[in-house]
């Protein structure tokens, strides 16, 4: 299930099924005339004129279609597929499920198609999963090369560092402000490329006229304008996401009473800067250890969270890793080398022949401190 239910939706849709079902099918399919597949209907015909990248989409997977006459006259074509939709909503859609994202309750739908599997349609003799096994073999096999399901936009930032897609705004870093971006627009998100390089990731908005920012996308600005961090929307909505803790606040309070308003949020903005190179848990877990030690500065929330990330895979005192950490075995390089070559089958050195030289000097008399002299 998805937030939106544009072509991006009923392309992901299909690409998902496919996958389940582990194969294209071979006869045709029943469609009805949704606009994400048909651009127009002609007449009372099946004729249609199919929108472009559903021809491309069908042509990649060797989907056939076939359309359902628009109105009353087509509701019985696809009787079969209502009345197990139907079926479904009934039995597990009412009551309306509570779950706190998309995803929780795509794996509950998933869990319950598993479970159906074990069900007997009518009166017939099998399951659905024994039916699905007879009909599996026929299926064609999917194509190796995947397709892309987004839709693609090229917006030019703004002088506030958003970009429009669609209905929305999205912040992207400023450092492209006036730049022309590359915009891949998904079903539950989209992603931002400067060339080739992903530079932004967003969470869909289904509402329209929405803003979504990244405080992180802005923090180059406010680091030379701390006074205009407080009220920002950015903060606002970074707070609401989870991202910026009651421990920031916390520590960014504590940073105003000691180096005052202006220094204070400065300090704290370096400190979200190192988001970019720490994981969030470990620099939540400096600002708690330097909030304790009263160490209001950038570089005391960076060692303090360089020593959390340490500690998840150091050994505890008696040597043992700690729950959660793969063991690691540390091979020297000698070790490594001598392991990786080839055996070694050379004779053992002699010293014989260094026993001609001794007697020749013995013979010369060159071992008598007169003779060396003469």
């Amino acid at each position: 299930m998805f937030a939106s239910c544009g072509q991006e939706a009923f392309f992901e849709g299909h690409v998902h099924a496919l996958r389940t079902l582990g194969g294209v099918p071979r006869s045709k399919v029943r469609y009805d005339n949704l606009k994400a597949a048909v651009a127009r209907v002609l007449g009372l015909s099946r004729a249609r004129v199919e929108a472009e990248r559903w021809i491309a989409f069908k042509s990649h997977f060797g989907i056939e279609s076939f359309y359902c006459r628009p109105g009353i006259e087509g509701a019985h074509e696809k009787g079969g597929v209502e009345g197990q939709i139907g079926y479904f909503r009934r039995n597990h859609f009412v009551p309306v499920p509570e779950v706190a994202s998309l995803t929780e309750l795509n794996e509950m739908v998933e869990q319950w198609d598993r479970q159906d599997d074990t069900r007997r349609i009518g009166t017939r003799s099998k399951t659905v999963a024994e039916y699905f096994a007879l009909e599996q073999p026929l299926l064609m096999p999917l194509p190796e090369e995947p397709f892309e399901t987004g839709r693609l936009f090229t917006p030019r930032v703004d002088r506030y560092g958003q970009i429009p897609v669609r209905t929305n705004r999205y912040s992207v870093p400023i450092r492209l402000i006036g730049k022309r971006v590359r915009v891949v627009l998904h079903a539950s998100h989209l992603v931002v490329y400067d060339q080739n390089v992903e530079v932004a990731r967003h969470e869909r908005l289904i509402a329209k006229g929405a803003v979504r920012l990244e405080l992180d996308h802005y923090l180059e600005v406010l680091v030379r304008k701390p006074g205009a961090f407080p009220g920002s929307t950015a903060l606002e909505q970074a707070r609401s996401a989870g991202k910026f803790t009651p421990v920031h606040d916390a520590w960014w309070a504590q940073a105003q009473k000691v180096h005052g308003e202006r220094d204070g949020t400065r300090a704290l903005i370096e400190v979200l800067l190192l988001g970019r190179h720490l994981p969030h848990e470990h620099i939540v877990a400096g600002l708690a250890a330097a909030l304790r030690a009263g160490a209001m500065t950038a570089d005391a929330v960076a060692l303090e969270a360089r020593k959390a990330a340490q500690a998840e895979t150091e050994p505890d005192l008696a040597g043992r890793p700690l729950p959660g950490t793969p063991p690691t075995n540390v091979t020297s390089l000698h070790e490594w080398k001598l392991s990786h070559l080839p055996p070694d089958t050379r004779p053992l050195p002699s010293v014989t022949p260094y026993d001609q030289l001794l007697r020749r000097r013995r013979a010369s008399g060159g071992d008598h401190p007169e003779g060396e002299a003469q």
